[in-house]
């Protein structure tokens, strides 16, 4: 049975990937140190963003209404 391609079936570990705000670009450090309590996270089209707590805080009416971050 063949695997999809990244799907760590062969052996290797992934590297974490970075955690960086989708508005801004502050970077939360690595996911293997888990997302911040602090910031907001959606999926947007099928893709899932993150917030540092700044953006999150400037726009709360906006994530309130559930308006997609394009609008903010």
């Amino acid at each position: 049975m063949t695997s999809p391609p990244g799907s760590g079936d062969d052996g290797s570990a992934e590297e974490p990937q970075p955690l960086m705000c989708d508005r801004c670009g502050t970077s939360a450090g690595t996911l293997a140190d888990g997302p911040p309590l602090t910031w907001t996270h959606s999926v947007e089209n099928g893709v899932r963003r993150s917030f540092c707590e700044t953006c999150s805080r400037e726009n709360l009416r906006s994530i309130e209404g559930r308006l997609d971050s394009d609008w903010w």
